[in-house]
């Protein structure tokens, strides 16, 4: 597991899908989660974004790897908000 904590709602990271309304983009997450792993994606397998994801957040990844498929949870204050599944080279 890793945990990350989000920046506040003025980052320009927040200002990318509404202006009105600061949310996490999916693909950040999507991004965010191959970096830290330090992977080379080859094809996103299965992505359910389950809720948004707001300025301040402390994101908690819990991850599980099986050959060469790795499953992540991610979850904000013990709530899952998105499951993201990679195949890596």
């Amino acid at each position: 597991m890793f945990t990350i904590a989000l920046t506040d709602k003025n980052h320009p990271i927040f200002k990318a899908h509404f202006p009105n309304n600061p949310i996490l983009p999916g693909f950040i997450l999507l991004d965010l989660s191959a970096r830290i792993l330090n992977i080379e994606i080859i094809s996103i397998k299965k992505v359910k974004f389950l809720s948004m994801i707001e300025p301040n957040s402390i994101l908690d990844f819990y991850i599980q790897e099986k050959d060469n498929i790795i499953k992540i949870i991610v979850k904000n204050y013990e709530q899952k908000v998105a499951e993201i599944s990679y195949e890596k080279r």
